[in-house]
């Protein structure tokens, strides 16, 4: 395994396929869905080259374990627009903040799923 491919999330073929598919004006339930598709790239890459997470340390009980898998959020996928200079740093801006809106109108996750919502409690 090359050295860093254990915390890489971005492959060259996701950065590829990032490229080809985002367009200017793509919707958010288009841009989700694209989210979705790499995020299960990253998943079927990582597999099949046998990459694992890194093992960490907690700092607050000192337990060792593997690392949590990365995930592509749709944040992430915005932000690597002007990462990879697909999209310029005013347009990712707005996209991002377009993306909030979205998010916080429809209570989404920060993979663009709806977030289970917490039943209310009775305080008395």
């Amino acid at each position: 395994m090359p050295s860093g491919d254990a915390q890489r999330t971005w492959f060259p073929e996701m950065v590829a396929r990032l490229r080809s598919d985002w367009h200017e004006g793509m919707s958010m339930p288009a841009l989700i869905s694209l989210r979705d598709e790499l995020d299960e790239m990253l998943r079927c890459i990582r597999a099949g080259r046998n990459i694992r997470t890194p093992i960490i340390t907690c700092r607050e009980c000192g337990m060792t374990g593997p690392a949590a898998p990365p995930h592509v959020s749709v944040r992430a996928l915005i932000l690597a627009l002007s990462r990879f200079e697909i999209a310029s740093k005013d347009k990712t801006r707005a996209l991002e903040k377009e993306w909030a809106t979205y998010r916080k109108n429809g209570r989404l996750t920060a993979e663009g799923k709806v977030a289970a919502e917490m039943p209310e409690i009775c305080l008395h």
